[in-house]
């Protein structure tokens, strides 16, 4: 399977509906981007898995 990255105008409604049908047949998926670890730190902070934060130190 070959990956294909589309750059393209959000604003432009004709090339969405154009991508929309390409998923809705199966022709295609799209893959959502994996989030990074700051995301994911902040995340478990919204939910409440974290309860004290540290800050790390740079070296000297």
């Amino acid at each position: 399977m070959a990956t294909i990255t589309l750059n393209y105008d959000d604003r432009n409604t004709n090339v969405k509906m154009l991508i929309n049908s390409i998923v809705k047949l199966g022709l295609a998926t799209v893959e959502k981007p994996q989030k990074t670890g700051i995301e994911l730190a902040l995340e478990d902070i919204e939910k409440g898995k974290v309860y004290r934060v540290h800050t790390a130190k740079k070296p000297v």
